[in-house]
């Protein structure tokens, strides 16, 4: 009975502390439409944390590009309305790309002021890591704002280090991961006992 209430990967409901429920799904290409809408509802100081400049608005290729992630080696989740994509309105963004290394992924998330102080942000950092663990990532790093206080104590409080970024005005937060544990070959026959 609970099989039938299972959801796809990487898809869960969250109720956030206003009472409010949102799906955290990965991106899809319907999502391209209400991106941009919601885009213009954000105001210029959350714009200028996450795109680093200012923005009027989303354009429609850089909207379908968040949108269509290669799955090879990125990953992008959205926390919306429970309704079908294209029809949600999105709340957050969380997104992280490996670099060519293989080694080093950068992310970014962006949490709309209707949503923000709840919690959602850790949560997508969370899953961030996650697949960046799953993919054998050794290092996630994300450009900062100087000014952006909220987002370096998020990072820091799940174990990100601040490192000097080249560019005036940013901090990198840096999270170094474990390497994964090499898998060791099955033992021959008799060797347990042989070692006894």
């Amino acid at each position: 009975m609970a099989a039938r209430n299972r959801m796809p990967p990487w898809h869960e409901k969250i109720l956030l502390a206003n009472g409010r429920e949102v799906l955290v799904r990965p991106i899809r290409p319907e999502d391209a439409v209400p991106l941009r809408a919601a885009f213009v509802l954000l105001e210029p100081d959350e714009v200028r944390q996450r795109f680093l400049h200012p923005m009027k608005e989303l354009g429609v290729e850089q909207a379908e590009r968040l949108t269509r992630p290669d799955p090879r080696r990125e990953f992008a989740l959205v926390a919306a309305e429970p309704l079908p994509p294209g029809e949600a309105l999105v709340g957050a963004v969380a997104r992280i790309a490996i670099d060519d290394n293989g080694r080093d992924a950068e992310f970014a998330i962006l949490v709309s002021h209707y949503v923000n102080g709840m919690g959602l942000g850790r949560h997508l950092m969370r899953r961030l890591v996650r697949w960046a663990k799953g993919r054998k990532v050794l290092r996630i790093y994300g450009e900062v704002l100087e000014s952006n206080l909220p987002m370096q104590a998020l990072a820091a409080s799940l174990g990100f280090q601040r490192e000097y970024s080249g560019d005036p005005g940013m901090i990198r937060m840096v999270l170094e991961l474990p390497p994964p544990k090499p898998k060791l070959p099955p033992p021959l026959p008799g060797m347990a006992a042989a070692s006894r």
